[in-house]
């Protein structure tokens, strides 16, 4: 099968498109036929080698984290799925690889597609719905008339959190660009600053949640947006110990994160907020939750490009410019 290849960690660098066997299944896997896959800024952060610490992928390895396609077979322990399904998923780690024809993944990982959603569409939403799920609803356990501040509101998550944020009732605000603002009124945010002309922390406050997207610029003053209780998310990082807990880091490593999170910790300690890092993890389960939502039109997918799976290189350097709005996908079959 056709695929592109990371044969080394280097900036910046192009992957190989080339021949790879076609994967094999293991018993609970299904085998699935990509159709379309979404490009992510994680792609282009694993390309770089930032993630050699905790994601320690041996190239050469596949890219990619987010596709939709239709179920080719299944493996003898799997019961979920059958051939002709047409399904959408974020692999788990460690098994990623949508830049390619076929994927085997463990169909817990898996959902079936909203039917109302084209195959580009449905592989817009796996990585961004479940990080905006997993830090609203399951982090943050957002409630009916709090108030989240969702930074970056015209990026993939962003546009996806603040659907989800006004499904659940809260009140939303977001930062963008200029020229992002009506795009992200549009979508449901009640207040809209202009990252460009306006300082967020001196205009919000008394917020229940805000979800951190960028620097540690943006981090540090996002606490002065906070009410006391309130919690701070960030899926930029710095990563916390909890997350080295839950990756099973090493002492050495563990020790490192820790040190890296102290100061961001110690801020939000001494105004009584909670700091808390997630990096989002495949879940068949909740993104069986957000099909419906996608169904009834509750939450629209938000579109920037497609490319041909051929230009997979050129979709990555687009990410890298961060002008999309919303998500970019290749389109592989």
């Amino acid at each position: 099968m056709k695929a592109f290849i990371l044969d080394r960690y280097e900036k910046k660098s192009a992957l190989r498109f080339g021949d790879v066997p076609e994967p094999a299944l293991r018993d609970e896997d299904v085998l699935v036929e990509i159709h379309a896959a979404g490009v992510n800024p994680l792609d282009a952060k694993i390309r770089d080698g930032e993630f050699k610490p905790i994601l320690a992928y041996r190239p050469p390895v596949i890219l990619g984290h987010d596709m939709a396609g239709i179920v080719i077979r299944v493996g003898p322990s799997a019961r979920k799925f059958k051939p002709g399904d047409e399904v959408y998923a974020r692999p788990r780690d460690g098994r990623i690889g949508t830049f390619a024809q076929f994927i085997a993944e463990n169909e817990a990982d898996l959902a079936l597609k909203p039917k109302s959603l084209s195959m580009e569409e449905a592989a817009s939403i796996p990585l961004v719905g479940l990080t905006a799920w997993q830090v609203l609803v399951e982090k943050a356990d957002l409630r009916k008339d709090q108030r989240v501040l969702i930074h970056a509101g015209s990026g993939g998550v962003g546009t996806f959190a603040i659907q989800l944020a006004k499904h659940l009732g809260a009140t939303v605000a977001t930062t963008a660009g200029t020229a992002n603002l009506d795009l992200v009124r549009n979508l449901g945010a009640d207040v809209a600053i202009d990252y460009k002309t306006q300082d967020f922390e001196k205009t919000l406050s008394g917020y229940d949640v805000v979800l951190n997207s960028l620097g540690a610029d943006t981090l540090e003053k996002s606490l002065a947006v906070l009410k006391p209780g309130g919690k701070l998310i960030s899926i930029s990082g710095p990563p916390d110990v909890e997350f080295a807990r839950q990756q099973g880091l090493n002492f050495i490593l563990r020790q490192v994160l820790r040190i890296l999170s102290l100061r961001i910790r110690r801020k939000a300690g001494a105004r009584r907020v909670n700091y808390s890092f997630l990096f989002m993890r495949s879940n068949g389960e909740q993104l069986s939750q957000i099909t419906p939502l996608m169904e009834s039109g509750t939450i629209l997918p938000v579109m920037d490009r497609i490319f041909p799976f051929e230009a997979t290189n050129e979709a990555l350097a687009y990410i890298e410019t961060g002008r999309s709005k919303g998500k970019v996908v290749v389109k592989v079959r």
